[in-house]
């Protein structure tokens, strides 16, 4: 698709593909459907509003649901697990944090600063990997903001322990030597990586989208070159194309597919009963690559955002509800300086040679 939104033969031909694949939940099933999921009944909904009920229904209604690996790692306490007067009081503190001016300066100075150096040892004759760079950029810069530790041998073992406890989330629930569970239990997927590496992905598949994501940036660095100011946070997310490219990414890419909850009585929604003890599904992916939703929903098309507003229930990439995850401004942010650089600093092509990851 080019800047004015026309469509070559090409891309229907791949969108009438796509349709007869098995990406999405066949018609013959409807929009919210039973299944099971981890072991548990489960009503599965890729219908926008009936997810938006279950996103914005309290603890009365219903309550989060994981696999058991993921409560054991956890905890009972986990603001993942708490309910109630409790999760609104720790989810308004953690929001808080998250948005103080304080830290979204600090988060600024570190990822620019950790984007830069990685950036410094990228070479024209080897490979680049983003997904790997930008985990390791993430998680410096998390750390940093957290427990104020520098890159070294400390946060070297920290980040080995952290990807125990992440590759122990959502395995099988069963503890003994050897097992990836029992591992995560002795150590007792960052989004912001995955987001950056579908991003070039997308943009590199959209020559006329990149190019108008290097012109925003070029624009802006000049001015700041030439007034001598530092970028700062509000720089980055003033650029609007950058935020529609973020945003058509989150779309497409679905970092976060859906969320687990539990009914405590029985549901009624549009029609259809989610019974007590059951568990529902609020299937992101589908409502994204939905083509009543969206308009050629799997063409790459950040332009769609410029006359779209994303605070409506068809547009859940960071779930909804008193659950909303806290910290997206942040990963905005995080995303925004690190296509900044990437675009005013290296021309690249994707590889073909290994499969995409």
């Amino acid at each position: 698709m080019n800047a004015r939104g026309t469509h070559s033969a090409a891309a229907k031909a791949k969108w009438d593909r796509l349709q007869k694949s098995t990406l999405l939940p066949q018609p013959r099933y409807g929009k919210v459907f039973k299944s099971h999921i981890f072991g548990s009944p489960t009503i599965v909904s890729t219908d926008a509003e009936v997810s938006k009920f279950i996103l914005q229904s309290d603890a009365k209604v219903f309550v989060p649901s994981y696999p058991k690996s993921l409560t054991e790692l956890m905890g009972k306490s986990s603001i993942l697990l708490i309910n109630g007067s409790l999760q609104k009081r720790i989810h308004g503190l953690v929001g808080a944090f998250f948005k103080s001016p304080h830290l979204k300066a600090q988060i600024t100075t570190d990822m620019q600063k950790y984007v830069l150096k990685s950036m410094a040892n990228w070479s024209y004759d080897r490979p680049i990997y983003i997904q790997d760079e930008t985990k390791n950029i993430a998680f410096e810069v998390l750390v940093k903001a957290l427990i104020n530790l520098d890159p070294g041998q400390e946060m070297e073992s920290l980040k080995k322990q952290f990807q125990e406890f992440i590759a122990g989330l959502m395995s099988l629930p069963i503890n003994f030597p050897g097992t990836r569970l029992y591992r995560s239990l002795q150590a007792r997927e960052d989004s912001v990586p995955v987001l950056l590496t579908l991003a070039v992905k997308y943009l590199s598949d959209s020559p006329s989208a990149l190019q108008q994501l290097l012109e925003e940036n070029m624009r802006l660095k000049k001015l700041k070159d030439q007034l001598g100011e530092p970028m700062c946070c509000s720089d980055y997310l003033s650029l609007p194309f950058t935020q529609t490219v973020i945003t058509e990414t989150l779309r497409m890419g679905n970092v976060i597919i859906g969320v687990m909850r539990k009914a405590m009585r029985d549901v009624e929604i549009k029609g259809y009963l989610i019974p007590k003890g059951w568990c529902a599904f609020a299937y992101f992916r589908s409502v994204h690559l939905d083509e009543s939703n969206y308009d050629w929903p799997y063409e790459f098309n950040p332009w769609r955002w410029q006359e779209k507003d994303t605070s409506n229930c068809n547009f859940t990439p960071f779930g909804g509800g008193q659950r909303l995850c806290p910290g997206l401004d942040l990963a905005r942010l995080e995303a925004s300086i690190f296509l900044h650089h990437l675009v005013t600093q290296f021309r690249y092509l994707l590889s073909r040679t290994k499969p995409y990851n």
